[in-house]
């Protein structure tokens, strides 16, 4: 049965507003307002669901609670204690996804489309989480780099350190994913410390509003962490200054009206940027009718026209394949979306594909695509009549006020008409073009001007080696697509937290994601300048040079025989001398295998420009070294689990003698568990006291 639907008439006086949360409260407009209040609807049947409004909302206050309040709550948290925060409100969050799913609905997103966006983002958080806790000390400062000795005798000396910038960092955030984008930009900021205020945008921001009420109901989070604006930041800017950060997500007209505001240009406000991206997916010679990589490459196509309905920032605009390939690439584009994509409102049973975000959102496409037409551009695919959907009850038919699109391939004749290479339609749309070799097909994807991310689908690793080198300066991640990963891959169109997000010129110019990256970007690199002693108070890191005290002879007491609790950075043991004969030489070289003929020739050993004859392994002198520094009775230290940058920097001949020094270099406890990790700096030195072997030496210490 084919019916028409008309909307609800509902107006704006008659709906509720979207709240904000700012300085730790619920905020929305004074009663009669409504004037500036701008209307939400059902992305599929057009009803007004809510009224957004900021009117009389004072941004200074709000900005200043984070930098205060804020800082201070963060303030006191290590990174480790930060990073077990996230963990908690993933687990939270996630528990309570098919409360969000309902919002998302309303969005035009189908439950695929949502699981990509709320459970996409609850996912960043569970990473860094983990990440944190892995990769970053159990402290608040980041040490970046090795220490530059400054001086002869070792007294001065410099290094990088990392340490949070004191501001806010605002994060404005596109119609698309609403929940993704907030948390992937607010996982970083707060494991970095840094409290954020964050701006969605307005005809999907009541999704992240329902996700900020379950987070602050959770009570996780410090006070003043996470505030939320729900409308219009107009002057938001002019609040800020050097000491914070704006990361922006959407078109490249208002990031350059952003970038050009006083503040940024002067004012040494940060500013990165995540904007339209023309991303191209490349299908190499190799990769025919009938090869697994013409199926993944149809396959992706699809997907990223018809997931969100096309509204991803890193969906494919440009299909670039073989000349001879073009028809039966766009047949099969074709072919794919009538089998397997059903248009309508997620709500109804069968639907694949939703509305676009809003009516004015479909205007939007509609009038890209004419314009893309106009230029030289031919339907392969779809049409730009109001397409027949399935309604939430099942019915099909066109429903008035919903925002739906049919899925478009075009085709050019002529692959260099400039609206292929310069106008996004940012919706369900894609462009088949041609290339005449591979030089051609790395020309045509940088004619995108910067992209996000593009795809390169072949099984010739020559011909990826080409594509991938000639295109990566232009883009911000490239997946490389054959049949070894096409099952296993997270797809074109789906950043992952562990890597970089962002690109170059169109796309924005910024950088986002990448793991311990994003992190670092919430924070300041500072050169620091000292005596060893003061560099190891700062860090919380021993320096060659600082302090040791020698707890055996101060003490009484071997540094292995201390718990965390009084165990002191710059806690150290010194051996005594062990002398290295030609039979302990023989005798390792004959038990473990290793008869390389340094240590077994002394004719070759000798000829050899770096070796006075046979020498001791490197890999003796470090088992020696640890009989030599080790407790051997049970207690504190559990286990040793590794070794770091171990350089073997002098031969040790036979008849030579060495000795260690270990020196506790840093202490990281761990906060879920009765012990921690201790990192030992270990020194190898002769008889002459010249260094032979620097390591470092990884025990779990109990608390």
């Amino acid at each position: 049965m084919t019916t028409t639907a008309t909307a609800p008439q509902a107006t704006v006086d008659t709906v509720e507003t979207v709240p904000s949360f700012v300085m730790d409260a619920w905020w929305t407009p004074d009663a009669g307002s409504s004037a500036s209040a701008v209307p939400v609807r059902d992305a599929s049947t057009g009803e007004i669901l809510a009224k957004v409004s900021t009117e009389g909302l004072d941004l200074g206050a709000v900005v200043e609670y984070g930098r205060t309040t804020g800082q201070a709550g963060l303030g006191q948290l290590t990174f480790h204690q930060r990073a077990l925060k996230l963990k908690e409100l993933a687990q939270y969050l996630n528990a309570r996804r098919e409360h969000f799913y309902a919002f998302s609905y309303q969005t035009g997103a189908t439950k695929i489309d949502s699981m990509v966006d709320i459970d996409g983002g609850i996912g960043v958080l569970f990473t860094f989480g983990s990440k944190g806790r892995r990769e970053l000390p159990n402290a608040q400062v980041v040490v970046d780099g090795p220490m530059e000795v400054l001086s002869k005798d070792g007294s001065f000396a410099g290094e990088h350190i990392y340490t949070r910038i004191p501001g806010v960092a605002v994060q404005i955030n596109a119609f698309n994913f609403p929940v993704w984008g907030m948390l992937e930009k607010f996982a970083p900021a707060f494991l970095a410390g840094v409290p954020t205020i964050v701006k969605p945008a307005t005809p999907t921001g009541y999704v992240a509003a329902a996700v900020v009420k379950a987070i602050v109901e959770s009570n996780i989070l410090p006070k003043g962490s996470l505030q939320l604006i729900s409308g219009s930041v107009r002057g938001l800017l002019d609040v800020l200054d050097y000491r914070d950060l704006v990361a922006f997500t959407g078109s490249a007209s208002t990031a350059k009206s952003l970038k050009a505001h006083q503040n940024v240009v002067e004012g040494g406000v940060r500013f990165t940027s995540e904007t339209d991206s023309l991303n191209a997916a490349i299908l190499g010679p190799d990769s025919v009718e009938g090869t697994p990589e013409f199926d993944a490459f149809v396959k992706s196509v699809v997907t990223e026209m018809t997931v969100k309905a096309g509204q991803k920032c890193t969906a494919i605009r440009r299909a670039i394949v073989p000349q001879e390939l073009v028809p039966a690439v766009s047949a099969a584009i074709g072919k794919r979306i009538a089998e397997r994509v059903v248009l309508g409102d997620p709500r109804g049973e069968g639907v694949t594909m939703g509305a676009l975000a809003s009516v004015e959102q479909l205007q939007d496409v509609r009038a890209a695509v004419q314009s893309m037409l106009d230029a030289g551009g031919e339907l392969a695919y779809g049409t730009l009549d109001s397409p027949s959907v399935t309604s939430a009850d099942g019915t099909t038919g066109v429903v008035d006020g919903g925002a739906f699109m049919a899925p478009v391939v075009l085709n050019w004749d002529n692959p260099e008409a400039e609206a292929i290479h310069s106008l996004e339609a940012f919706g369900p749309v894609s462009s088949v073009i041609g290339y005449k070799d591979l030089a051609d097909a790395v020309r045509l994807a940088a004619r995108g001007g910067g992209s996000l991310v593009a795809s390169v689908c072949t099984n010739d690793p020559e011909a990826a080696r080409q594509l991938v080198t000639g295109i990566a300066a232009h883009h911000g991640r490239v997946l490389m697509l054959n049949r070894e990963d096409a099952r296993s891959s997270t797809g074109h169109g789906s950043p992952v937290p562990h890597l970089v997000h962002g690109g170059p010129g169109r796309a924005g110019g910024g950088e986002e994601l990448g793991g311990i990256r994003s992190v670092l970007h919430h924070m300041q690199r500072t050169a620091i300048q000292g005596s060893p002693n003061m560099l190891t108070a700062v860090t919380g890191v021993w320096h060659t040079g600082a302090d040791r005290n020698f707890t055996v002879e101060t003490e009484g007491t071997h540094p292995f025989r201390k718990h965390l609790s009084t165990l002191r950075i710059g806690d150290a043991v010194r051996s005594d001398l062990r002398q290295v004969t030609l039979e302990d030489i023989t005798a390792f070289a004959n038990s473990t295998g290793d008869t390389f003929y340094a240590h077994t020739n002394e004719e070759a050993a000798a000829a050899n420009p770096f070796f006075p004859g046979i020498v001791a392994h490197g890999y003796l002198l470090l088992s020696w070294a640890a009989g030599l520094f080790v407790e051997p009775a049970p207690g504190p230290v559990l286990a040793n689990y590794g070794l770091e940058n171990a350089r073997f920097t002098k031969p040790v001949a036979a008849g030579d003698s060495i000795r260690v020094t270990l020196t506790a270099k840093k202490i990281t406890p761990r906060v879920t568990d009765e012990y921690g990790e201790v990192a030992w700096d270990a020194v190898l030195t002769n008889q002459d006291d010249e260094i032979v072997a620097t390591y470092d030496v990884l025990t779990l210490v109990e608390k």
